[in-house]
């Protein structure tokens, strides 16, 4: 297996988002964050978006260096429009506004609407925990039905993740991020690929089969071609029986009613929504018991 400097890596990925027509600091962002979600153990949200990423760019689904538009803004609160910015650019900045607003008041929410893929949620709690605030993010893809919840073989919700993160003083924070279905869609999509293998019962198809072939979700496609989950017939499994088909409900109602972005809809514009919750431990807990 060939090995290759991460550096290298996003130096190769930030120069090709520059000829696509982002800025030096977008592509280089957008550099980072796939690398690092590589790096993290996730090449589900790394650098083998990069195609899908520059044909979203090129087919006008997302734009360039977008600046998010509040929509609402109070001292606590913010709903903010992506203006279908790229989710490297979008997402950051939403961040950045709930830790401003929660040194202030102690407490924020933030909610992010009609944003590109913001990659690894992960990335945004470990952002807010570096600056010693606790977070919880909902997240949903309107545009994007792909999991059956449990019981089901039709698609009704997207991958809706979930995402906690804890800071820690002087050490690593603590970090909980997954998709609320059994694999995110981007693993299915490296399996396709010749990668990791998926769990035989990752998939399911019309008739109640368990599958782990990416043709479930893809439909026919040739090794080096697209691959269109809208051509498939079957769906991902949400994770947890009952109780992880709750919590991806939640998020399409967090993460996609409640911001705007738009929940369980088919043949809609493809959009991410996050709902953050931004919380100051030191103005929670003055004697510093937590984290213990």
């Amino acid at each position: 297996m060939p090995h290759i400097k991460a550096q290298a890596l996003e130096d190769f990925v930030r120069d090709i988002f520059l000829a696509a027509g982002c800025s030096r600091q977008e592509s280089a962002r957008i550099g980072k964050s796939l690398v690092g979600a590589n790096l993290a153990g996730h090449d589900s949200h790394g650098v083998a978006r990069v195609p899908r990423y520059v044909a979203w760019k090129q087919d006008g689904v997302f734009f360039a260096d977008r600046v998010v538009k509040p929509v609402v803004d109070t001292p606590a609160l913010a709903i903010l429009d992506g203006q279908y910015g790229f989710g490297q650019t979008t997402a950051p900045q939403a961040v950045k506004i709930g830790i401003e607003k929660c040194r202030a008041m102690g407490l924020s929410a933030i909610g992010l609407r009609k944003s590109g893929h913001v990659g690894r949620v992960g990335e945004w709690a470990e952002m807010a925990a570096e600056a010693g605030l606790v977070s919880i993010h909902f997240v949903n893809v309107a545009g994007s039905v792909l999991v059956a919840p449990y019981g089901g073989v039709d698609r009704r919700f997207s991958t809706a993740p979930f995402c906690v993160g804890i800071p820690r003083p002087g050490d690593l924070p603590l970090i909980l991020d997954f998709a609320t279905s059994l694999v995110a869609e981007g693993k299915v999509f490296v399996a396709s690929q010749g990668g990791k293998e998926l769990p035989h019962d990752a998939l399911i198809q019309q008739d109640g089969t368990m599958s782990a072939d990416p043709h479930t979700l893809y439909g026919d496609y040739r090794p080096d071609g697209p691959r269109d989950y809208k051509q498939g017939k079957g769906a991902i499994r949400a994770f947890g029986e009952h109780k992880g088909s709750g919590l991806a409900l939640m998020c399409e109602m967090l993460g996609g009613a409640l911001t705007g972005n738009g929940a369980s809809q088919f043949d809609v514009r493809w959009s991410q929504g996050m709902f953050s919750f931004y919380i100051d431990p030191a103005k929670v807990d003055p004697e510093h018991f937590f984290p213990a």
